[in-house]
């Protein structure tokens, strides 16, 4: 029989680390949904984690895509997507929330 640890989670991780303190986690839920109605198929688990000191962040798997301490502010939402996009279905169109060419 398999127990929880037996159980591996599939590729890509995206995590939303959020402050407690500043009492973020409605945004980070909410940007955690978007993500997630977004590429339903493409992020293998998205996971929130809390934190202190104004943190809000997002990483897929190893990599950083936003950091609100170093963009200066939170993700604009299709900014993000794009972001994601580009990493994990980078030829898929977005519609609306895609870049304009």
């Amino acid at each position: 029989m398999l127990g929880w640890h037996d159980l591996r989670v599939p590729a890509p991780r995206l995590e939303i680390t959020y402050c407690t303190q500043c009492r973020w986690l409605l945004r980070a839920g909410w940007t955690a949904q978007e993500l997630l109605t977004t590429f339903p198929a493409d992020l293998g688990e998205v996971a929130l984690v809390p934190g202190t000191g104004g943190v809000f962040t997002v990483r897929l798997d190893d990599e950083m895509l936003w950091d609100r301490r170093e963009q200066g502010g939170f993700p604009e939402l299709p900014v993000l997507k794009q972001l994601v996009r580009d990493r994990v279905a980078p030829d898929r169109d977005l519609g609306h929330s895609d870049r304009k060419s």
